[in-house]
């Protein structure tokens, strides 16, 4: 995998500008912060990231694959200011689960997601080397 950083632009922090890889895709349905029997444990935003991440690296796992396989995240978050306000217990939580692998990532802010007390939903694709 190769992160691709253009000559002369700002290092971004806690993601890639972009990643080329090659070898077996793993995509990862969003993920959200219950438990595989489907029960949420905390309506706190950085407890349902830590739980949604938690699951999106199980899943990944049944394919052989860990996070440092993983090549992009896209993140749907019903409160912008919630996940700004929980950026270093989300920061915690990732480095914890994910390590200080940093894939190209997208967040943005929706109207709501299918599961009233989900606060976030997580997309992940991985790419397993050959």
């Amino acid at each position: 995998m190769d992160i691709l950083q253009p000559a002369g632009w700002a290092r971004p922090r806690g993601y890639a500008n972009g990643v080329a890889a090659s070898g077996r895709t793993v995509c990862v349905s969003g993920m959200i912060g219950w438990d595989g029997r489907g029960v949420f444990h905390t309506e706190d935003f950085a407890g349902q990231v830590r739980q949604a991440l938690q699951n999106a690296v199980e899943v990944l796992a049944e394919a052989g694959a860990g996070p440092e396989h993983i090549v992009r995240m896209t993140w749907y978050v019903v409160d912008k200011n919630e996940y700004l306000g929980a950026q270093k217990a989300i920061g915690a939580a990732y480095r914890d689960i994910i390590g200080r692998h940093y894939p190209a990532m997208t967040a943005v802010q929706v109207a709501g997601l299918i599961e009233d007390k989900a606060r976030v939903e997580i997309e992940v694709t991985a790419v397993v080397p050959a």
